[in-house]
């Protein structure tokens, strides 16, 4: 099991985000972009796959620890993070959804089959 595995299946069993992985990734000084992340989650014949380093990899734990347990000074319950729901890094970009709108109103179509 190479590290790409581990970190792609820790991403999916924590259900993280490319940005929440970064947050992470900065809890221990670790700088690294979301394209790197998104880099090592491709598959591996992938023009863009790039091979997830130790390095990358221990920081990624180091942070997951003080993600969920916090540090000693300020400890955390890892359920309770687990299970708090997930607030939206930028909340503004959100646009509330339009109605779908085909501009045809009560036109029929004219290429339909007739039965």
């Amino acid at each position: 099991m190479t590290n790409n595995d581990i970190l792609k299946k820790l991403r999916v069993a924590l259900m993280l985000r490319d940005d929440e992985i970064v947050e992470i990734l900065s809890l221990v000084d670790f700088r690294i972009s979301k394209a790197e992340i998104g880099a090592f989650c491709r598959k591996e014949g992938h023009p863009k796959y790039k091979e997830c380093g130790d390095q990358v990899l221990r920081n990624f734990l180091n942070g997951l620890v003080l993600h969920l347990r916090g540090t000693k000074e300020e400890p955390k319950d890892p359920k309770e993070v687990l299970a708090s729901p997930k607030k939206i890094a930028n909340p503004e970009r959100k646009k509330p959804r339009k109605g779908k709108f085909t501009g045809l109103g009560s036109v029929p179509y004219k290429n339909k089959k007739k039965s």
